[in-house]
């Protein structure tokens, strides 16, 4: 088929007339096409997925019961914009457990669907061309990607093991600072597992009135706990004069796919989120909605949640720690992330590892173990705890048969 003249149409924004004609690969499609050769090349052999970032089970039956009872209700269809306000007030009532504040649900709060959609939004109401958005790597892309769109700049904060995988603040260069208008933050962390400090919030607060920033923190594993409370960034003193706050129910409540959270926060802030929303989308269904306002009302959800993810992590970071890995268990949320070895010797002589992605094709290759890695802050591989197992004794299962494979080799790291 010859050229058309819509290959010279595309925004440059996602390519431009170059758009479609990129022969690199995505990491993720990656994962899957090497995911898939191992399955043909090891027929009857169980692969397992510890690369899937999202829950492994469904929603709990009284929140699917509540959906299927909402979605009956004729008075629930129709376009909800910008949220009901049963949603608005669950997620007041949930914030003052989690966080112990009180929040206007008709001014501090608004509807999302879901955390990626609130952060695809939210740089129309912030970044113009030449403002700078401070993100964290490795980390959750989406917000500087549609900073870049609106011709922004992103500027990365390394997230390394030595500073506990937090950012280091005092290292952004003065001209970056200079330009830079937003601040966007994620913990409990995707990849990294870390979990934040009220000190370090604190910390943020200060910083960001000090160089006039907005703090974005992306709450999506804020419950999923191991010990203690969950830490709202809104409730450190001064949070809500500079910035907001985003929750889902995907993660905390076993709901991935019904696309439903809150933005909460700022009134300012949350408006102008509110005010491009209204021209982004016409709002999740009510019966969604609904079935979210009972998941917030219902915290024992997440407990259970947390307490199996848990007691998977000991088990996981335990065999990886028994074989030379610096895994150590998370605070919180359903990832472990560590350095990946340089090298691995076992029957067939020795391996070498340049990244971390080379190590975890390799773990898909020849192991059948899917893993996802990240090389941004140098070579890592993220492992989940979301893999596929029906009850604790399938847990040790799982946990046994990756030893049997991953104890066959010594590994090195440097």
């Amino acid at each position: 088929m010859p050229d058309s003249y819509i290959q010279n149409l595309f925004a440059d924004r996602i390519g431009g007339a170059r758009y479609g004609l990129d022969t690199a690969i995505y990491k993720f499609e990656k994962i899957k096409r090497a995911k898939r050769a191992a399955q043909e090349a090891h027929p009857g052999i169980e692969l397992f997925d510890l690369g899937v970032g999202e829950p492994d089970e469904m929603a709990f039956p009284e929140v699917v019961a509540t959906l299927a009872r909402e979605a009956a209700l004729p008075e629930n269809r129709g376009y909800a914009d910008n949220g009901g306000p049963r949603l608005r007030e669950a997620a007041a009532r949930y914030m003052k457990r989690i966080a112990g504040i009180d929040l206007d649900p008709n001014l501090h709060l608004c509807h999302s669907i879901g955390s990626k959609a609130a952060l695809s939004i939210l740089p129309a109401a912030l970044i113009n061309p030449g403002d700078v958005a401070l993100m964290t790597t490795p980390g959750y892309p989406v917000f500087g990607t549609h900073a870049k769109y609106y011709g922004g700049l992103v500027h990365n904060l390394p997230l390394t093991r030595q500073n506990g995988y937090l950012p280091d603040l005092t290292a952004i260069p003065t001209n970056i600072l200079a330009k830079a208008k937003t601040l966007v933050l994620n913990y409990p962390n995707n990849p990294t597992g870390a979990s934040a400090t009220s000190a370090f919030f604190s910390e943020v607060v200060a910083f960001a009135k000090a160089h006039n920033l907005v703090v974005i923190h992306d709450a999506a594993y804020a419950a999923l706990v191991f010990e203690g409370e969950p830490l709202s960034f809104l409730s450190v003193p001064g949070a809500i004069d500079v910035g907001i706050e985003l929750h889902s129910t995907s993660k905390t409540f076993n709901m991935t796919g019904w696309r439903c959270g809150f933005v909460a926060g700022n009134p300012l802030l949350v408006r102008a989120y509110a005010d491009i929303k209204d021209n982004t989308d016409s709002g999740q269904f009510l019966g969604i909605q609904h079935a979210a306002a009972y998941a917030f009302d219902h915290p024992e959800i997440t407990t259970q949640i947390a307490a199996k993810y848990s007691r998977r992590m000991s088990l996981l970071t335990d065999l990886l720690a028994s074989l030379g890995f610096a895994a150590t268990k998370p605070k919180g949320s359903f990832f472990l992330y560590v350095p990946a070895p340089s090298a691995a010797e076992g029957p067939g002589g020795i391996i070498n590892f340049a990244t971390g992605e080379d190590f975890s094709q390799w773990l898909i290759r020849e192991h059948l173990i899917s893993t996802v890695p990240w090389d941004e802050a140098g070579p890592h591989v993220r492992f989940s705890v979301t893999f596929q197992a029906n009850s604790e004794a399938e847990e040790t299962r799982v946990i046994a048969a990756l030893r049997d494979r991953l104890s066959r080799f010594s590994y090195r790291f440097t």
